[in-house]
């Protein structure tokens, strides 16, 4: 249905050219309006209606330059409405063909190279390619003109993403916090302001610590105005672009490696969960008395239970020894490999590397955990006393929210059917043929609008800026915020956690690869780099959602507001600080 709606407008589009008409005049000659042709004048000197056509001045400067030389165009407002409206969709269609294609990539081959290089870069495709021709159009005047527009999609999208998005995201995911943890798949409380809102894992954390720290390049560019200096504002956007360009290579690199980093730290929680269970249920069977009158840990109770837990006594704990006592333990819905826990512990215990515990080892590798026990507690470690273990329920609890909040999917989390896919080779084409048509979209139709912003901008005196910071984000990232949106909505911490990590990433890669683009242009164009308000905009945005979303993990429903009213601040600090100020 999609692809019909698709070559309907295409249709539309190529044939309908723009029409140009113009005003006939009939003006009477000095003599005779008409000639009978009988009063034996020749009759080439006279004529039998005496008609002047004109085109005026005026009438020739309203005929529009057609881009491509046949695309439709006009020099009325309402008239770029329409192909705003015409041109915003087909970029729409580019970017969720390019989606769809992406998805159907990482579904053949997985994350990884995937996941890391393809997929951010194609996310960021249609607003790079309107950047990229926003300065690629004209002379160095021209260019200088159209390229607002370049920077007010780049603001824009920056803008949409993290406040009107990011707080419908938060309204549409909500659910019923308890101990500041969203409950998943509960939301009884409505629209309470403390007791709602929607929790992250810590990877999340991480995406938005890495976008804020992605705005360093504008930082750099905009040092030169900041110090009132007209001579190193070339060099600053040179610097700018490589590290700019550093950054996204980075950036890619750790995308890549990052499932295998999210792998390792989620094995590291698993074991400590297994430390936390097996301290718990030595605790219930030594009866509360694992540390003596100083708070140190009780050596001769320790002994004690390795006899317990030694069922042949033979003075040593054997593999299936331990296998038992860990299938023995309830560790409340995490799953793990018993075998590979095993293992693990053998390698905290066991110094002598014969593949079995003896007592002293035991006592030793108790001892340690305990410590990291206490160590973990801070201050509501331990009290001194031989009964008093409120250090273990804390690291308990701890080790437990850790392990949620790095996304486990193995324990029902998973809202994706994994499985094989039934048809690679045909999945692959259809993801290679949907790439291309996305691409191709994206780059037959950006010049376009881009001309046609800046049509709309003549006709109705609005900067440019302003309408491609508000017009231009809703084509371009509309795929990503109705897919961001849905996926929020299913109220789980896993999903929530994807939705704001995509959200960061789809900022990130404006600020390094969209902004490489911008970079480049301004660079070997020469042009002015004149963005101070704009910059300022970015800044506080990136700074203000990326400090709040980098040191904590959950977001009650009040944030929101805060999201939202950031985007009305944004319009309107950048008006003030051009028309007021006079910053641009």
């Amino acid at each position: 249905m999609r692809f019909r709606s698709l070559i309907s407008l295409l249709f539309l589009l190529f044939f309908t050219s723009s029409a140009f008409a113009r005003f006939v005049s009939v003006r009477p000659s000095s003599s005779v309006l008409l000639s009978d042709g009988t009063n034996g004048e020749p009759l080439d000197s006279g004529s039998i209606i005496k008609t002047v056509v004109e085109v005026s001045a005026e009438e020739k400067e309203e005929a529009c330059e057609q881009t491509y030389g046949f695309m439709p165009c006009t020099k009325t407002a309402l008239g770029n409405v329409f192909l705003i409206l015409v041109y915003g969709f087909l970029m729409f269609t580019a970017a969720t063909y390019l989606s769809a294609g992406s998805e159907l990539l990482l579904e053949i081959l997985g994350p990884g190279i995937v996941g890391g290089l393809f997929l951010p870069m194609l996310g960021a495709l249609p607003d790079a390619m309107l950047i990229m021709v926003s300065g690629l159009s004209g002379d160095a005047a021209t260019a200088q003109t159209q390229v607002s527009v370049g920077m007010g999609l780049l603001a824009g999208s920056t803008v949409m993403l993290l406040t009107v998005i990011w707080g419908t995201c938060t309204v549409v995911g909500k659910c019923d916090l308890r101990d500041s943890i969203a409950v998943n798949n509960q939301d009884t409380k409505g629209f309470h302001l403390k007791d709602s809102g929607v929790t992250v894992d810590v990877w999340t954390s991480y995406a938005a610590r890495i976008m804020a720290i992605s705005v360093i390049p504008f930082i750099i560019v905009q040092l030169p105005q900041m110090l009132d200096s007209t001579s190193g504002r070339h060099l600053a956007v040179l610097v700018a672009l490589i590290l700019s360009v550093s950054m996204l290579i980075s950036y890619c690199v750790y995308q890549v490696f990052q499932p295998w980093i999210q792998r390792r730290r989620l094995a590291f929680a698993k074991h400590k969960h297994v430390i936390s269970g097996i301290l718990k249920h030595l605790k219930q069977h030594a009866l509360g008395r694992l540390l003596d009158d100083e708070g140190q840990p009780d050596e001769h109770v320790i002994r004690k239970l390795f006899e317990t837990i030694d069922a042949n006594k033979d003075g040593h704990l054997s593999a299936a020894e331990l296998k038992a006592l860990i299938i023995g333990i309830s560790f409340e819905d995490i799953d793990f490999d018993k075998d590979d826990a095993v293992g693990k512990v053998l390698q905290d215990f066991d110094k002598t590397l014969d593949e079995q515990v003896d007592q002293e080892e035991f006592v030793r590798g108790i001892k340690h955990w305990l410590i990291q026990a206490m160590g973990a507690a801070g201050p509501s470690g331990p009290e001194a006393g031989p009964r008093t273990m409120k250090f273990l329920d804390t690291f308990h609890v701890q080790t437990k929210r850790e392990h949620a909040l790095l996304g486990d999917n193995e324990n029902g989390e998973n809202d994706e059917e994994s499985g094989e896919v039934s048809d690679p080779k045909w999945i692959t084409i259809k993801a290679a043929l949907l790439l291309l048509l996305g691409a191709a979209i994206a780059a037959a139709f950006a010049d376009p609008l881009v001309d046609t912003v800046n049509n709309f901008s003549a006709a109705t005196g609005i900067p440019s800026f302003f309408i491609s910071f508000i017009a231009l984000p809703l084509a371009t990232n509309s795929s990503e915020a109705v897919s961001a949106i849905i996926f929020a909505s299913r109220k789980k911490i896993r999903t929530a956690s994807l939705t704001f990590s995509e959200l960061c990433g789809g900022v990130t890669m404006n600020n390094i690869l969209c902004l490489s683009v911008f970079l480049a242009i301004v660079y070997v164009r020469g042009l002015t780099w004149n963005f101070s308000s704009e910059v300022l905009v970015i800044l506080i945005v990136c700074l203000v959602m990326g400090g709040f979303a980098s040191f904590r993990t959950t977001y009650p429903l009040w944030t929101c507001f805060i999201a939202y009213l950031l985007y009305p601040f944004s319009l309107g600090l950048v008006y003030i600080l051009d028309y007021w100020f006079g910053w641009s």
